[in-house]
């Protein structure tokens, strides 16, 4: 497919300095064109220096959110939250990208990017992919062209859950794993990722495609896969899934963190992160781990700490794995 002459506006991406948002930023500024942000860290040091222009989300002020999408073609959105906090919730994050949406398209912008995740439904019981599919039915129906991209598991060296089971296994002779293990996910490459919604943004039609790779593993083959790689020898034990909840919750009292939510532990037991169909990722998972075998699972990589600030960010963003159950970018 031939991509459509967008060059001449800006792409507005949320969250440029954000795990898949960064390598997203990377191909658009490789392809030649203007990046805008919205983000909620405009402190944060700007990696691309100068070549991506900074805006504040301003949700309670539309005019003034519709000044970063001025002149602006594109929006790629990867606004969301892994989890309730505070005033942040899955309903406001909802309402919020409701007024992102509208605000894109009062400014002129012709084309969405959408993050969702697999298999969301309006019907589901969780409300993260509830919410997820309420606002993939916003994005359709906003008149904007569209396209939605539907992550499972999105691996890399900013990686969360691949990094941080490495840890467990770096750390415990024992690993515990909800239910029988047979549950299955199909993880993709974040470049792959960042790929897929750069390429979207380059085109006109409405799609909508699963963001997946070319290997499906079950979590216990996950497991014992990642403590092959790091050279661990692990004893899996099958526990009751609300006794493994348990568990990651004492443990992220001690880390103060976030390790999995129930709704991430439902929807990963419910095979939600496996969706059928062909690949659209290249990557392999198995052969990335031989290859970054010593750096994944050094550190614990806290997801309060990257998005909150707190004692536990204390790792370079290089230095170690991100992506937890359940897609949040």
């Amino acid at each position: 497919m031939q991509e459509k002459n967008v060059r001449s506006g800006a792409v507005v991406i949320t969250g440029a300095f954000s795990y898949t948002g960064k390598y997203a930023t990377k191909l658009l500024l490789g392809r030649g064109y203007k990046v805008r942000t919205l983000t909620n860290h405009t402190g944060r040091e700007n990696p691309f220096s100068d070549r991506v222009e900074v805006f504040p989300y301003a949700f309670e002020r539309p005019e003034r959110l519709m000044q970063a999408f001025r002149g602006a073609s594109t929006l790629i959105n990867t606004y969301w939250v892994r989890f309730p906090r505070g005033k942040s919730t899955f309903e406001t994050a909802v309402q919020n990208t409701r007024t992102l949406i509208a605000a894109a398209k009062g400014a002129g912008v012709r084309r969405i990017v959408h993050v969702s995740i697999a298999n969301p439904s309006l019907q589901s019981l969780l409300g993260y992919y509830r919410g997820k599919a309420q606002l993939e039915e916003a994005v359709i129906d906003s008149g904007l062209t569209y396209a939605i991209v539907r992550p499972t598991v999105i691996f890399g060296l900013e990686d969360i859950l691949i990094n941080n089971i490495a840890w467990f296994v770096r750390h415990f002779p024992v690993f515990a794993i909800p239910g029988d293990g047979r549950y299955a996910v199909r993880p993709i490459f974040v470049e792959d990722m960042a790929r897929l919604m750069v390429e979207a943004a380059g085109q006109e039609e409405n799609t909508l495609c699963d963001a997946v790779g070319p290997e499906t593993f079950t979590f216990e083959e996950l497991v014992r896969l990642i403590a092959a790689k790091v050279s661990r020898p692990v004893r899996i034990v099958r526990v009751p899934a609300h006794l493994a909840y348990l568990c990651t919750r004492l443990t992220g009292l001690v880390m103060r963190d976030t390790v999995l939510t129930w709704e991430e532990y439902k929807g990963l037991m419910s095979n939600l992160l496996a969706p059928q169909g062909p690949p659209t990722g290249e990557t392999r998972l198995s052969q990335w781990l031989s290859e970054n075998r010593e750096q994944i699972g050094r550190r614990y990589a806290s997801e309060v700490a990257r998005h909150y600030g707190g004692p536990s960010m204390r790792v370079p963003a290089h230095e170690v794995g991100i992506r937890k159950v359940g897609v949040r970018t």
